[in-house]
């Protein structure tokens, strides 16, 4: 009970302060998706002409980019999260997977208002047209998303501490799925090179960013397989990750 406490304790403290050095630092919780809409929705939808095809384009970047930023920056926030808690690890004894834990709630946070950033954008790019009663499974797949990243965070923390050099291919890797997940273009474009489709089409990051998408802007429920899957790799994620993290539970305060 106590450490549940400590979690939700330490997350709210932490929640919101990633840009409090900043004046005015709430107002870049939805400045910096809009900076990134604009940026790639003029470098992909205008020069690369990637929009060609896709109804509300603008929407579907917003979504994609937005929630695709949770997935990573909870890969991202792994890479260093054992070395920056380093003096709490050194001065208490706690079971270590708190510390994940707390940061995944406090991203969960964080993220609330960007999502809402993502969905209101959305909807005002194609006006005259009402959400469905389907944008209420937003919030289901915004929890597994966050449950999905604590598992990816779990993973890349433990690998980080023990193979320092490893954060480098992590952070290529974070870049690379950002890019090969659907976020500013449609996977159909693939469709004659089979191979690239089925890969790309099995990515459980562009499964995330389809169902957001389909259940929002474009009035569609996922279906039961969709679900299915989205909480396999889910829960999958988080149980790999917990396990892995927790059998180096005592090797932390060496490591670090």
């Amino acid at each position: 009970m106590d450490r549940r406490h400590f979690i939700a304790a330490d997350a709210r403290a932490k929640a919101l302060r990633t840009t409090r050095d900043y004046r005015l630092w709430q107002l870049w919780l939805v400045l910096n998706p809009l900076f990134d809409v604009a940026l790639y929705g003029f470098l992909f939808g205008l020069l690369l002409k990637t929009s060609r095809g896709i109804e509300n384009f603008i929407g579907f970047l917003f979504i994609g980019i937005i929630f695709m930023s949770m997935m990573t920056g909870l890969m991202n926030a792994g890479i260093s999260l054992m070395q920056s808690s380093r003096s709490m690890i050194r001065a208490f004894q706690f079971p270590r997977a708190s510390i994940p834990f707390s940061t995944a709630l406090r991203s969960l946070i964080d993220n609330v208002l960007p999502a809402c950033v993502a969905l209101i954008a959305a909807f005002l790019f194609q006006w005259g047209t009402w959400p469905s009663w389907t944008v209420v499974f937003v919030i289901p797949l915004f929890l597994l998303i966050h449950v999905f990243g604590c598992g990816l965070m779990m993973i890349t923390a433990r690998l980080t501490a023990q193979v320092p050099e490893a954060k480098t291919i992590l952070g290529l890797l974070t870049r690379g799925l950002f890019f090969l997940s659907g976020v500013m273009f449609s996977i159909d474009r693939f469709t004659e090179h089979s191979a690239v489709h089925q890969i790309m089409s099995a990515n459980p990051c562009y499964i995330f960013l389809t169902a957001v998408r389909d259940c929002s802007i474009y009035r569609t429920a996922p279906s039961l397989s969709t679900w299915g899957e989205l909480l396999a790799w889910s829960v999958g994620a988080f149980v790999i990750g917990f396990i892995f993290f927790w059998r180096a539970e005592d090797q932390y305060v060496r490591l670090v």
